[in-house]
């Protein structure tokens, strides 16, 4: 009877663990997904920086941040972002010619939602 007893509470123990740990996630709290740059002149780069907060219990992992194109370069911190912690996106945009520009840094990541959209517009002046 000792040993069912024991059996039965390590078992519990164990799913409530299991439990407790699915639940702990990691979260993004962002200033701003969004950076109008208005009108810019061609051929000088500009760069926003969209910084943000891991609202979760776990620590926030960033696996890949890309751009939509090769005119968009993107940094991003390579570790892990603990929780209550600050972090930053830089997104740098050279414009190659003249025009209205509406390009997104795609942010994958261990956090609710996996994916998360940036986005960059203006206009490109040839002045």
């Amino acid at each position: 009877m000792k040993r069912i007893l024991i059996i039965t509470s390590v078992l519990w123990l164990t799913a409530a663990a299991l439990l407790l740990a699915g639940s702990m996630t990691a979260a993004f709290k962002w200033t701003e997904t969004t950076h109008d740059f208005g009108r810019i002149k061609l051929g000088k780069p500009v760069v926003a920086e969209f910084v943000f907060q891991n609202r979760g219990q776990a620590p926030l992992i960033i696996t890949n941040a890309k751009g939509s194109c090769g005119c968009t370069g993107v940094e991003f911190p390579k570790e892990p972002v603990m929780p209550g912690r600050e972090g930053k996106i830089k997104a740098t945009f050279n414009a190659a010619s003249p025009g209205a520009f509406n390009k997104t840094v795609t942010v994958e990541s261990n956090a609710e939602g996996g994916t998360t959209f940036l986005t960059i517009k203006g206009e490109v002046r040839a002045e």
